[in-house]
């Protein structure tokens, strides 16, 4: 059972050019962080903050800062682990150092689809941890990632944390519709 990574998502938001999310979906997925202007030809430097950096193309617009600021993407590359981007219609290092340290994000229905079995990590945020009796564990609060495997932390009713490792054995179910994941607790656990 694959997860794909997606950053941490936003809060839900409701707008009336958007629509109404599902429950726990967020509107919108920041996807790079603008960091500081490089150049003389207005581009700046972004850390990636998706798994899928290849869909960050020259003429995609995406969203930027908390406004969602529509911006039209002139050009993109590849910088040691980040991206020097270029926005159309900014040209100078003064004009795009007004976008330093915010996010950029895009729509979360625009993402692509996933095979079946494989989840984003914002899909599964918020979702009720129960064992194979159906008695329900708490939620899910967080996802590490390890090496290895992913591991799911787990806030219990009483407050207190479950670790569970994103295996097989471990993650029997993911009901996305029912708002549950099931899962069978291991005697090592």
């Amino acid at each position: 059972m694959k997860r794909r990574r997606l950053v941490p998502p936003n809060q839900p938001q409701q707008d009336s050019t958007t629509g109404s999310p599902s429950p726990g979906e967020p509107v919108f997925l920041a996807v790079g962080r603008l960091r500081r202007p490089h150049g003389i030809q207005g581009e700046i430097l972004m850390d990636v903050l998706t798994g899928f950096p290849e869909r960050l193309l020259a003429g995609k617009t995406v969203l930027v800062g908390d406004s969602h600021e529509p911006l039209r993407l002139a050009s993109v590359r590849d910088h040691n682990r980040e991206r020097i981007v270029r926005f159309s219609g900014i040209n100078t290092p003064e004009e795009v150092g007004r976008l330093r340290n915010l996010l950029v994000f895009v729509k979360a229905s625009e993402l692509p689809e996933l095979p079946e079995g494989e989840y984003y990590h914002h899909q599964l945020l918020g979702l009720s941890v129960v064992d194979e009796s159906g008695k329900t564990l708490g939620e899910l609060t967080d996802i590490l990632e390890t090496g290895a495997n992913d591991v799911y932390v787990v806030k219990t009713q009483d407050g207190k944390e479950l670790l569970l490792p994103a295996v097989d054995e471990v993650i029997l179910a993911v009901e996305l519709e029912r708002g549950e994941i099931r899962v069978r607790l291991q005697d090592w656990l």
